[in-house]
C-alpha cells in the first residue's frame, strides 16, 4: 500500500481482477463484459468512499483515477523487463532533461575554447587499428572496441582522440620533408565519443565524451601554459575554484634524468621486446591507486631491484621542481622549463590551481614533456583531466622528418560531472522550455494557431505547437508550465474574432502574484515584450 493511499493491497488487487477499461469500439461480446466491469467499479467505489468517509478529498472519480494508477503502478513494478531494453554495461541514455545539461557543459567546454582562439574539428568515430597498435604495450589497445568489418578491415572504436588528430594533421603534412601545410600554430578542439572496455565504477563508464585542446607546432612552454590557462578559465567558468580541484604538473623528460640513473633508459627493450620505460611509466602511473609497496612489487616483476625502486619512489615524493633537480643532480632544460611554466602560471592569474608532483607521469607512452592531472583535492574522484607534452607522436606515424612539436589535454565528461553535482554547480533548468507554448481552442482552430506559431518562429523565438489541447483549459496551461515555457498563447475564438490572441506570461508576475496576460495583434506578434513590459508598469 501506498504511504499516501488509503487503499490496501487486497483491494488493489481486488480492482486489478476486474481488468483493464476497453479501448476503442467494442464488440458485442466486449459490450457484455464492459458492462459487468462497470458494475463491479461502481459497487466498490460505492462501497470504499462509505470506508473512508472523505467526501472532499476522497470522491468515488477519485477512487476510480487513484486505483487505476496503483494497479498500473503495479503492473510496471511485476513485469519481466527484456534485457534488449537496457543499454549496453557502460553506456549512458540522455533523456531530455539529462540532454540539457549535457549542452550546458558542451557549450562552456565550446566558449572557453572559442575564447583562447582554438578551432573546432571533428572526425569518425570509426578508425584503423593500426593507429593505436603503433603504440604498443599500451593498456589502450586491450582496451578497443575493435572488429573486422564486411569489407575486411580491421577497425576500431576510437578509445581516445590524439592519434586522431595526428592522423588529421599528417593529412596536411608533406611526409617527405615535415611541412604542414597549414598556418601553424595550430590550435584545435574537440569534442568526440571515445570508446574502451574497462571496468566501470564511478566517473568512469565505456563510452564517454572528452573534451580535447591541442596545440600544434609550439615547441616551449607557452604551449603548455597555454591549455592549462584554459582548463582554469573553464573550472573558473562553472563555479570550481582552486580549493576544489588542482593541477599535479611534472616533466616527463626529468623522469627520464631519474629512471636513466638506474639503467632504466628510453627505447631500452626487455627480453619480449617491450619498451621497459614505458612499462616503468605505465606502473609508476598507479603509484596513488594501489601505493609504493605494489608498485615496487610489480617494478621488480619488470627487472628493477629493490634498491632501485626504493630511489626511484623517494624522487617521486620530491616536494619541488628544485628538490627533484637536486636529487637527480641536474639543471636541465626540463627542469627550467617546469620552472618557467610555474612563474607563467602565476603571472597569467591561475597560479592557484597548479601544484608540482614529482609522481605524476601519465600512462600513455607518447608523452615527452611536461605533463598534468587535474585533481579533486577530497580525494573522492579520479583524475578529472590529464595531458601533456607529445613532440614524437607525429614521427612514430609519419615518419623521421614529422618532428611536430605538440601538446595538449583531454577533459572527460563523467567525472566533472559527478563533481559538479556534489558541488551544486549544476544550473536548475526547470524554466528552461521554448519561449512559446501555443494551443488552440478547438481542432477548427488549430490552423490559425499553425499559423501563430509560424510567426512567433519567424522573430526567433521558440515554440512548442500543441498537436491537441487537454480536455480542460487549465490542463493546457498546467502543461505549458511543467514544460518551462515563458509563455502560454491560448488560441481562443473571441479574441481571433477581434484580431488579437491572449498571450500569459508565466514567468512575470503582477502584484497579486498573478501571470501577467495581454492580447497581442496577429499582425505584431514581434511586440510581445514591449506588451508585457508596458502591463509589468501599469501595475
Amino acid at each position: 500500500m501506498s504511504s499516501s493511499s488509503p487503499f490496501t493491497d487486497e483491494q488493489i488487487a481486488e480492482w486489478a481482477s476486474f481488468g483493464p477499461k476497453l479501448k476503442g469500439k467494442p464488440t458485442p461480446e466486449q459490450q457484455l463484459e464492459a458492462q459487468e466491469r462497470k458494475k463491479k467499479c461502481a459497487d466498490m467505489k460505492e462501497r470504499l468512499a462509505k470506508e473512508i468517509n472523505d467526501p472532499v478529498n476522497w470522491t468515488e472519480k477519485k477512487i476510480e483515477k487513484e486505483l487505476d494508477r496503483l494497479v498500473e503502478e503495479g503492473l510496471e513494478s511485476t513485469a519481466v523487463r527484456p534485457s534488449y531494453l537496457d543499454g549496453p554495461s557502460g553506456t549512458r541514455d540522455f533523456y531530455p532533461p539529462e540532454m540539457r545539461v549535457q549542452n550546458w557543459l558542451f557549450d562552456n567546454f565550446r566558449e572557453t575554447a572559442k575564447s583562447f582562439g582554438f578551432q573546432e574539428y571533428d572526425a569518425p568515430v570509426l578508425e584503423n587499428v593500426e593507429l593505436y597498435k603503433r603504440k604498443a604495450g599500451e593498456e589502450i589497445v586491450d582496451q578497443m572496441y575493435a572488429f573486422t568489418d564486411k569489407e575486411g578491415y580491421h577497425v576500431t572504436l576510437r578509445p581516445e582522440m590524439t592519434p586522431t588528430l595526428a592522423r588529421l594533421v599528417l593529412g596536411k603534412t608533406n611526409l617527405q620533408t615535415g611541412e604542414v601545410r597549414l598556418t601553424l600554430p595550430l590550435k584545435w578542439f574537440s569534442i568526440p565519443q571515445c570508446w574502451r572496455f574497462e571496468t566501470t565504477q564511478r566517473g568512469r563508464k565505456r563510452e564517454h565524451y572528452q573534451w580535447n585542446m591541442d596545440i600544434v607546432g609550439v615547441d616551449h612552454v607557452h604551449a603548455e601554459v597555454e591549455l592549462l590557462a584554459a582548463a582554469c578559465f573553464f573550472f573558473q567558468r562553472i563555479g570550481i575554484g582552486p580549493d576544489v580541484v588542482g593541477i599535479k604538473v611534472n616533466s616527463r623528460a626529468v623522469l627520464e634524468a631519474v629512471l636513466a640513473k638506474h639503467g632504466i633508459e628510453k627505447g631500452k627493450k626487455d627480453a619480449d621486446g617491450g619498451d621497459i620505460f614505458e612499462q616503468v611509466c605505465v606502473i609508476i602511473d598507479k603509484l596513488d591507486k594501489i601505493g609504493g609497496p605494489a608498485v615496487t612489487e610489480l617494478l621488480g616483476e619488470i627487472g628493477v631491484g629493490s634498491d632501485s625502486a626504493a630511489e626511484i619512489l623517494k624522487a617521486l615524493e620530491a616536494p619541488s621542481v628544485e628538490e627533484l633537480a637536486n636529487q637527480v643532480g641536474t639543471n636541465s632544460e626540463a627542469v627550467n622549463q617546469v620552472k618557467r611554466l610555474f612563474e607563467l602560471a602565476e603571472q597569467y592569474g591561475f597560479g592557484d590551481y597548479l601544484i608540482f608532483d614529482a609522481s605524476v607521469v601519465r600512462g600513455l607512452a607518447y608523452y615527452t614533456g611536461v605533463v598534468w592531472e587535474a585533481f579533486d583535492r577530497r580525494g573522492e574522484l579520479r583524475a578529472i583531466m590529464g595531458g601533456g607534452r607529445y613532440d614524437r607522436l607525429l614521427e612514430k606515424y609519419g615518419g623521421e622528418k614529422c618532428q611536430i612539436p605538440c601538446v595538449g589535454f583531454g577533459f572527460g565528461d563523467c567525472v566533472i560531472m559527478e563533481l559538479l553535482k556534489e558541488c551544486g554547480k549544476i544550473p536548475d533548468f526547470a524554466s528552461a522550455g521554448p519561449d512559446y507554448v501555443v494551443c488552440a481552442f478547438s481542432p477548427d482552430l488549430y490552423g490559425t494557431a499553425a499559423n501563430i506559431s509560424w510567426k512567433l518562429r519567424q522573430t526567433g523565438a521558440t515554440v512548442d505547437l500543441m498537436p491537441t489541447p487537454k480536455k480542460k483549459v487549465a490542463a493546457s496551461f498546467k502543461h505549458a508550465d511543467q514544460t518551462g515555457a515563458r509563455r502560454m498563447v491560448f488560441v481562443a475564438p473571441d479574441e481571433i474574432e477581434k484580431g488579437v490572441v491572449r498571450i500569459k506570461d508565466l514567468r512575470t508576475k503582477d502584484k497579486n502574484g498573478e501571470s501577467i496576460q495581454v492580447d497581442c495583434p496577429l499582425d505584431a506578434l514581434d511586440t510581445v515584450d514591449e506588451l508585457v513590459a508596458k502591463a509589468v508598469e501599469s501595475e
